[in-house]
């Protein structure tokens, strides 16, 4: 007789990505800072880090942006959550759209799941729009 629960092999875990990017202050600091409460453990990969030019909003500094793949079983909300704490810990303000951070991290995807649950959309719904997370996503 066995006991326990099935885990998932690496193989069967889904891939989830976040885009990571930031304007304000050491922006690589920023995002190495991060990694650990992003990744929850769960083995990932990282882009390259991209330079652009900032969309819509006030004038300011360019962005660093990069694309970070993690082999987790966590649910869109628990990612969502991630993302959330790892914005505050580089102490994230919310003050203006589209304006300077020092961290924006969005999730794009979850697996082949798709979700319409108002508080995490995935996949998300304008990435299609920005060439700064289709671009380090494609690698």
């Amino acid at each position: 007789m066995q006991f326990g629960c099935a885990v998932p092999s690496l193989a069967e875990m889904p891939l989830a990505y976040f885009s990571l990017g930031s304007n304000i202050g050491n922006r690589a600091e920023h995002f190495l800072a991060v990694l650990d409460i992003l990744s929850a453990g769960d083995p990932y990969r990282l882009s390259q880090v991209y330079e652009t030019e900032p969309v819509g909003g006030v004038p300011q500094d360019d962005y660093w942006n990069l694309v970070m793949e993690v082999d987790t079983a966590a649910s869109p909300r628990e990612l969502l959550k991630r993302a959330r704490e790892a914005e505050a810990h580089r102490e994230r303000t919310r003050e203006l759209r589209w304006g300077p951070r020092t961290l924006d991290v969005d999730v794009l995807l979850v697996g082949d799941l798709v979700s319409d649950d108002p508080e995490i959309l995935v996949p998300h719904p304008r990435m299609w729009e920005r060439r700064f997370v289709l671009v380090p996503l494609a690698e």
